[in-house]
């Protein structure tokens, strides 16, 4: 796709007064980069997100220790997690062990890898479903659309988080449950901001003319309707994804989430609740690993509903 933009040519004294400007093309990629580039928020919130993965990706190699290994020297002599180790000069242990004398920094960094996991793909799957339903009830309406819209309304008044505590209560915990779970609760909203959409566009002028020229519905809802939502898919994918990781660490705090001793964020703040006094590291670096995962989704979030929608007017 092409976007032509008038951009001002240089003087010239062969140049006539009245050409003015002259027509650049640019695709419709770079200028959503433009835009989001000057967005100095959504910038800070991109570089947050890659270093994130990247720290997700690299753990085997950036973690000093196996998550899982306990040491002998992991705890003081009178039983005691050892704290940071940073202000002593020493990089055996940065952040501190916890109660079981295991590395925090390395179950942190690999618990970076369970958080991304599932937000991303309990993220895609809630995707997946709330567009296909959302689509689906808006374009076809009639009877379709009072029966997926209705089922979604009782969806959604349930609280997704007793939901999704139900869910897995019923079925056994483990990462692929969690994935699966926290994707059939989180659709419904993704599919009322779809239908929305749908049932504003099912009327425009291109898709009667669709319609018109002999076209299915099927075709007409693939090739005409869902490119109109891409921008929002894009932005409620990115923002999907901070909230799944606060379920995930929620379930896991819980003791319904990921089962130990894989680490998780949020059992690692379950498993060290009652140290908070005497050990708070071991609350304060998880959760703020926590924070920083949602804050650094919804800046880039919130950037990229401002540069994808075709409403808003900025200077490139």
């Amino acid at each position: 796709m092409k976007i032509v933009q008038l951009e001002p040519l240089p003087d010239s004294p062969n140049q006539p007064p009245e050409v003015l400007s002259a027509p650049l093309e640019i695709s419709y990629a770079a200028l959503i980069w433009r835009r989001l580039r000057r967005d100095r928020t959504a910038m800070v919130g991109g570089l947050l997100v890659l270093l994130i993965t990247l720290a997700a990706l690299l753990a085997p190699v950036l973690a000093p220790h196996d998550p899982a290994e306990q040491f002998r020297d992991g705890l003081t002599p009178d039983g005691q997690p050892i704290p940071s180790t940073l202000l002593q000069g020493s990089l055996r242990f940065p952040l501190g062990t916890d109660a079981n004398g295991r590395d925090l920094l390395s179950r942190i960094l690999f618990g970076a890898r369970i958080s991304l996991l599932v937000g991303v793909l309990a993220n895609l799957l809630a995707v997946a479903l709330g567009t296909m339903i959302g689509s689906v009830a808006g374009y076809f309406g009639g009877l379709l659309e009072s029966l997926l819209m209705r089922f979604t309304e009782v969806m959604m008044a349930f609280p997704t988080l007793l939901l999704a505590m139900t869910l897995v209560a019923i079925l056994k915990p483990s990462l692929w449950i969690i994935v699966v779970v926290i994707g059939a609760v989180y659709w419904t909203w993704i599919a009322r901001v779809v239908y929305g959409q749908v049932v504003a566009l099912r009327d425009r002028d291109f898709i009667m003319a669709s319609r018109a020229l002999g076209a299915g519905s099927l075709y007409t809802l693939y090739r005409h309707i869902l490119p109109q939502l891409v921008p929002t898919i894009i932005v409620w994918g990115t923002l999907g994804i901070a909230t799944n990781v606060m379920l995930e660490a929620s379930l896991s705090y819980l003791g319904i989430g990921v089962q130990p001793p894989t680490p998780s964020w949020g059992g690692m703040i379950q498993q060290a609740q009652s140290y908070y006094r005497s050990a708070p590291w071991l609350v304060i670096f998880p959760g703020l690993a926590i924070m920083l995962t949602v804050f650094a989704f919804n800046l880039l979030g919130d950037g990229l509903r401002d540069a994808l929608d075709p409403m808003m007017v900025r200077k490139s």
